[in-house]
């Protein structure tokens, strides 16, 4: 199982001058991808600005949004700057992408919560054609390079539509913040709507757990916030399932590993860049 690091680009008021560095460091450190949490209504950087920082201060490293909010975009702007950090980072970018939640990070007009699901499905189409370099209706020219590439897929989601789309249209799929006791019936599912669509191979499974390492408290009242719109039983749960400390971590490597994770990505809960060193200690 592969380990990957997340950027802090999502901790509350984080401090976008360490971002650059972070990326550099997780990839000195050996890490296999660097990843971005996906919000629009809190104070953080947005993913696609961080993983394009990330792609400039970087060189081998794979990227990936775990999970950017696709309906919460127009399709052919995401499109385009999917295709622009695949591009500048040299091909390294997976494009993970959900559906979203919080009614607040819908903030484009006519880009509202409801039928996210169908409109997904209609933006993949949009996407994969503008990566093919398709003039689209109302263009006199087409909005990428000569040369991209098809943005490989992830989805999330721990409904049958999403472990549909995967078999459908993406290389592989990314478990929620939870643990893996949870994340496994819906490794189990995707498995079964990709063996049922009649794919070659095995998709791609991803898991994602937040680590604190210097400050475990404050990491887990900084994942309570984050996730305080949701409710404060589902912010107090997902807060105790932080992994803190060297123990948990490896208890939480374990675990995915057991359920058969290709990739295990640990999202940082602060934007103390010495948790890089600190993770890597442990991990690589």
């Amino acid at each position: 199982m592969k380990i990957g690091i997340g950027l802090p680009n999502q901790v509350r008021n984080v401090r976008p001058t360490v971002i650059p560095e972070w990326a550099r460091r997780s990839e000195e450190a050996g890490f296999s991808t660097l990843g971005s949490v996906g919000r629009i209504a809190y104070p953080g950087v947005m993913d696609t600005v961080a993983l394009a920082a990330a792609a400039g201060a970087t060189s081998t490293i794979g990227l990936v949004s775990n999970v950017l909010l696709g309906p919460v975009w127009p399709p052919v702007l995401l499109a385009k700057e999917a295709a622009g950090i695949d591009a500048v980072s040299g091909g390294r970018f997976t494009l993970g992408i959900g559906l979203g939640g919080r009614p607040d990070d819908f903030v484009v007009k006519g880009f509202g919560p409801r039928g996210t699901g169908k409109r997904l499905d209609q933006d993949l189409e949009v996407y994969k054609s503008v990566w093919r370099g398709e003039t689209l209706p109302g263009c006199d020219n087409p909005v990428v390079p000569q040369g991209s590439r098809e943005v490989p897929l992830l989805f999330g989601g721990m409904v049958q539509a999403s472990y549909d789309r995967v078999a459908r249209s993406g290389q592989g799929y990314i478990g929620g913040s939870v643990p893996a006791t949870m994340v496994g019936p819906a490794f189990d599912a995707v498995r079964a709507a990709w063996k049922d669509a009649g794919r070659a191979g095995s998709p791609y499974l991803v898991a994602i757990a937040y680590y604190a390492f210097a400050d475990m408290e404050a990491g887990r009242t900084s994942v309570r916030d984050y996730y305080s719109s949701a409710g404060t039983d589902l912010a107090d749960f997902l807060a105790s399932a932080v992994s803190g400390g060297a123990e948990a971590v490896r208890a939480t490597v374990q675990a995915f590993a057991d359920i058969g994770a290709d990739e295990l990505v640990f999202n940082p809960t602060s934007d103390d860049i010495d948790e890089v060193a600190r993770l890597a200690e442990v991990v690589l």
